[in-house]
């Protein structure tokens, strides 16, 4: 139950604003044909930053334990490339909203959640997004 208030409050107090950049970043690379791999984690943290409590985005090779192409040397590239074209954007948003947020007692936690999407915005391949356990 407090999962759905908070991210009921998240979703109106900013949350859809970064998802929809999210979404943005995703549409953008899915025009490219280049960009599809990197529009499909745009999609899955987006949706993850429409409502992010009870959830959390792990390494895909904590979840499985095994290597694949997003958590490997192409996933390692993967999210340099990512960091240099968009994923300083998404980061320099998430810590914007979180700083508005730090400034009531009220929104600590939604800054310290935009913090951790910050920090999933500069490097999202491999990562998958799953309940809390």
């Amino acid at each position: 139950m407090l999962s759905f208030l908070l991210n009921v409050l998240w979703f109106v107090l900013g949350g859809l604003v970064m998802g929809l950049g999210w979404w943005l970043a995703g549409l953008l690379c899915a025009i490219t044909i280049v960009g599809l791999p990197w529009a499909r984690a745009c999609f899955v943290i987006g949706g993850f930053s429409f409502l992010p409590f009870g959830q959390e985005a792990i390494s895909r090779r904590e979840l499985t334990g095994q290597t694949d192409l997003g958590t490997g040397p192409l996933g390692l590239a993967g999210n340099v490339i990512w960091f240099l074209v968009a994923g300083w954007w998404l980061a320099i948003g998430h810590l914007t909203s979180a700083l508005a947020c730090f400034i009531s007692i009220i929104g600590i936690p939604f800054g310290i959640q935009h913090i951790k999407l910050a920090l999933i915005a500069l490097a999202p391949i491999g990562l998958q997004v799953v309940p809390k356990r």
